[in-house]
C-alpha cells in the first residue's frame, strides 16, 4: 500500500514540531472488518435547525465498501479497467418543518487503494426534497480543480456549472464522518490540532442559498476519552472538533474502540444527534414485505401501513 499524506501544519497540544498526518494509510485491520460484504448502518435521533427553529428528525449513516469505475464515477458491476475500491458513505436526514418534511441525502466516496488525493472524495452528490421542490448537486475532482454541477428549483439557481481550484491539503467536509473515524487513516493525531483548507458541505450551501467556497478549519482531537450515555447504550469516546472559519463548530464523539463509530455529534448552530442503534447488514437484500421490522433493531420506527379500503 502506497502512503499518501495530507499536507497540514500541526501544532501539538503542547508546543512542539509540526507533524505529518496520513489520511490514506489504511489501518491493518481495515479489510478484515470492512471486506465482508456487509454495510454498517447507524441510526440517530436528530435535532437540526431550519428556518430559525430546531426540528426533530432522524439521520441514518450507511458505510460500505464497493468497487468504483473512474470514468463514470459510479459503482462498478465488474469488467472495467479503471476500477478501484472506495468506502461509501450515504447520509440520510429526514425532519419535519411544519406541515411538510425535508429529506436530504448526501453520498461521499473515498478511494481506499492508496492512490488518489487525501482529503478529497472521488465524488460527492447531494439531493434534497421538500414540498416546494428539489435540488441536486455534485462535485467531482478533475485534475487540480473540482467540477461542480447543480440543479435547483430556486430562481437564479436553476442550472449551474463551475470549477473550484483545489488548495493544497484541501478536505471536503461532506466526507468528515469518514475522516473523523480514522477508518481510512488519521486526520489528526490524539492531542493535536490541524489547520486545514475545507470546503463546506453541499447541504449547508443550499440551506444558505450561497455558493460554497473554500475556507479554513481548525481540527482538534482530544487525547483523553470519556464515557457518555446515548439511547444505544454507554460508550467510551474521544472527541474530534472542527471549527470552520465563518461557519459552525462541530464536535464528533467517536467510539474509542474499533471500528470507531460516531456515537454522537453536535454543532454550535444547535444541531445534535445521538446513536439509536447500529447493525452490520446486507441491507440491499432486505427489501421484502416484513423486513421493515429490522428497523426496530436500529431504534427506528416502522412506517405505518396505508389504511385498507373498505
Amino acid at each position: 500500500m502506497h502512503g499518501l499524506y495530507l499536507a497540514a501544519s500541526l501544532a501539538c497540544a503542547a508546543p512542539g514540531p509540526a507533524e505529518e498526518v496520513s489520511l490514506s494509510t489504511l489501518p491493518e485491520r481495515f479489510w478484515e472488518h470492512w471486506g465482508d460484504g456487509r454495510a454498517e448502518i447507524d441510526a440517530y435521533a436528530l435535532v437540526t435547525p431550519r428556518y430559525g427553529e430546531l426540528r426533530q428528525g432522524r439521520a441514518v449513516l450507511v458505510f460500505v465498501t464497493e468497487d468504483f469505475t473512474d470514468a463514470q464515477r459510479v459503482k462498478s458491476d465488474g469488467g472495467h479497467e479503471d476500477e478501484y475500491p472506495v468506502l461509501k458513505l450515504n447520509e440520510m436526514r429526514d425532519f419535519q418543518t411544519g406541515i411538510y418534511d425535508y429529506s436530504v441525502m448526501t453520498s461521499s466516496f473515498v478511494r481506499i487503494d492508496g492512490r488518489g488525493t487525501p482529503g478529497l472524495p472521488v465524488k460527492v452528490a447531494m439531493s434534497m426534497q421538500e414540498w416546494c421542490g428539489q435540488v441536486w448537486e455534485q462535485v467531482l475532482p478533475r485534475g487540480d480543480a473540482l467540477a461542480f454541477t447543480g440543479h435547483s428549483y430556486f430562481d437564479g439557481e436553476a442550472d449551474q456549472q463551475r470549477s473550484l481550484a483545489i488548495p493544497r491539503g484541501g478536505v471536503l467536509l461532506d466526507a468528515m464522518p469518514i475522516y473523523v473515524r480514522g477508518v481510512t487513516g488519521a486526520l489528526v493525531a490524539p492531542g493535536a490540532t490541524a489547520e486545514v483548507p475545507v470546503l463546506p458541505t453541499l447541504m449547508s450551501g443550499r440551506f444558505a442559498h450561497e455558493a460554497i467556497a473554500w475556507t479554513t478549519a481548525t481540527v482538534r482531537r482530544a487525547r483523553e476519552t470519556t464515557a457518555i450515555d446515548v439511547p444505544a447504550g454507554t460508550f467510551e469516546v474521544f472527541d474530534v472538533t472542527s471549527d470552520v472559519k465563518g461557519g459552525a463548530v462541530t464536535t464528533w464523539r467517536i467510539e474509542s474502540t474499533w471500528p470507531h463509530r460516531i456515537v454522537a455529534w453536535s454543532t454550535s448552530e444547535g444541531e445534535h444527534a445521538e446513536l439509536l442503534g447500529s447493525e452490520r447488514l446486507t441491507y440491499w437484500e432486505l427489501n421484502s414485505q416484513g423486513n421493515e421490522t429490522k428497523l426496530t433493531e436500529l431504534g427506528l420506527p416502522v412506517p405505518r401501513a396505508l389504511p385498507r379500503r373498505p
